[in-house]
């Protein structure tokens, strides 16, 4: 996701609610009686407990969602991005555990909302990216790590 759209998603994970929320027929739409079309779950839960979702329990969580049709990684990039315009420094545990992710897509994400979190402890920053930039191996990551220091 192009970094320039980043703080514009807020605390947005997944599309469907904005959609079905602006689509002009859906002020025809009543309830429905079909069992299959009731909400389920939680409808916001908190982002720290989405953080730390494996490949399982994403699977298991969201079985017969279509948000399972986007995959872990993308759905985590989407949290850390939620998590990066949240302002809430009691995730950076969490989003910390993410700079280890097999998913170059994630650990990327993972740079940028840590970025944004620790914006006024440049120091914290900086020592992770000292750290964590010599072992990348992705392009793409090590290119968040870079961008991030100036941003």
């Amino acid at each position: 996701m192009p970094r320039e759209f980043r703080e514009a998603i807020g605390n947005r994970i997944y599309g469907c609610d904005d959609c079905l929320a602006v689509c002009p027929w859906n002020k025809f739409a009543s309830l429905s009686n079909e069992a299959k079309f009731a909400a389920r779950g939680e409808v916001n839960p908190p982002l720290a407990e989405l953080l730390l979702l494996d490949d399982a329990n994403f699977r298991k969580r969201f079985t017969k969602s279509p948000i399972k049709r986007i995959g872990r990684d993308r759905f985590l990039r989407n949290v850390l991005i939620a998590a990066g315009n949240s302002a809430d420094g009691t995730l950076r545990p969490a989003i910390e555990t993410l700079l280890d992710d097999r998913s170059a897509l994630v650990r990327g994400a993972a740079v940028w909302a840590l970025s944004r979190l620790l914006k006024s402890d440049l120091a914290s920053f900086l020592q992770l990216r000292g750290h964590y930039l010599t072992l990348e191996q992705d392009d793409d990551v090590r290119s968040e790590w870079r961008l991030a220091e100036t941003s």
